[in-house]
């Protein structure tokens, strides 16, 4: 793994146990000396638990034409944004397919923050750079200067507002606020939003690399739990959240992939919008739907999916959930996504399942 970056906080990571494996260019903790299992729980019932995520790439949009360029390169609704509020909204081609998911921050009319996938983050920089030169803009990679902490749970709150003078109260779902994070005689500015990819209440932490190790242990002082890349994909998952490589990719537009309510296609010219509008006008090509066993069993990525035992399909995510049993997200065949017998092959057994809405388990976010 010598090749692999490592996060301002790989030391703290090796140090509490964690189980260091390649992910996403870096060398991250899948779990930590108690097990995935009390992660999960620490999470999920009412404690707090920080993950480090720091390999997520963060981009500053500078410039007056900011709100023009995004709103071009982007599928949501930037004009809609209001100073400290965050977007869900993604990155497509011209063949309206998926470049990236991103989340959008805006901090004034003329300058924006981006949170991007790290598996894509050099891709993503590179177009955007590319489409730039027609705006007045600039597009600053902030990736490589900026740990990323997310603090998830019911006592995410409590656990941060002993860090900062900023009242977290006051920051409501998909906003975000700007100010001191970190002990007295250390603080340095940060961000700090109201959003996560877990579905529990929580925030996540912009900072610089120099504030990583002093707010990590400052955190886990106040009772953090420190959780792994394998708990935040089964959170994650039981919420039905996307995930670049999985959900999406460049294989699928926002009409396969149920994202059209953050593609915006009444809000003038944007890339890969005339390739989506074709598509939702002739009909999705597969269709994304969430399945839960009825019987014993555990779907992963890629096994197949049979509807009335015809193949239709594969799992695109799915896990032993501790709440819900074996639950899967799959793309079928837009037939099949409705009606029909359903089962997922494990192991050369077709185990019967049946469609059921999202989420899998109670979502907790404070909205």
């Amino acid at each position: 793994m010598s090749d692999l970056l490592k996060t301002p906080l790989f030391d703290a990571h090796v140090a509490l146990g964690g189980k260091i494996v390649p992910f996403a260019g870096y060398e991250l903790p899948v779990q930590y000396k108690n097990g995935a299992l009390k992660e999960y729980t620490a999470v999920r019932e009412g404690a707090a638990g920080i993950f480090d995520i720091t390999h997520m790439g963060q981009v500053r949009v500078e410039g007056v034409e900011a709100l023009i360029f995004l709103q071009y390169v982007s599928t949501n609704d930037v004009a809609k944004l209001v100073d400290g509020q965050v977007q869900y909204s993604a990155l497509l081609n011209e063949q309206g397919t998926f470049i990236d998911d991103i989340t959008t921050y805006k901090i004034n009319d003329k300058a924006y923050y981006l949170c991007i996938n790290a598996v894509n983050r050099h891709k993503d920089v590179a177009h955007l750079q590319a489409e730039a030169v027609n705006f007045d803009v600039s597009i600053t990679d902030e990736s490589d200067e900026t740990t990323l902490l997310a603090l998830q749970g019911a006592k995410a709150q409590a656990t941060l507002q002993a860090l900062t003078e900023i009242n977290l109260e006051s920051i409501g779902y998909y906003k975000f606020a700007r100010g001191k994070i970190g002990l007295a005689e250390n603080i340095s500015g940060g961000i700090i939003s109201r959003t996560g990819y877990t579905g529990e209440d929580g925030f996540e932490i912009y900072i610089p690399n120099a504030m990583a190790v002093e707010v990590w242990d400052a955190l886990l002082e106040q009772g953090a739990v420190p959780i792994g890349l394998a708990v935040r994909d089964m959170l994650r998952t039981e919420m039905g959240y996307a995930l670049y490589g999985h959900e999406i990719s460049d294989k699928v537009t926002p009409v396969e992939a149920k994202l059209m309510w953050i593609t915006k296609l009444d809000k003038g010219d944007f890339i890969g919008r005339n390739a989506v509008k074709a598509r939702k006008t002739e009909g999705a090509k597969k269709r994304l739907i969430a399945l839960k066993l009825t019987e014993r069993g555990i779907p992963r990525e890629h096994y197949k999916v049979f509807v009335d035992g015809i193949e239709s399909g594969e799992v695109t995510s799915g896990m032993h959930s501790p709440m819900a049993g074996g639950v899967a997200l799959a793309y079928v065949l837009p037939e099949h996504a409705t009606e029909g017998n359903v089962s997922i092959e494990i192991r050369g057994k077709q185990v019967p399942a049946e469609r059921t809405s999202l989420p899998f388990v109670r979502s907790n976010v404070q909205k």
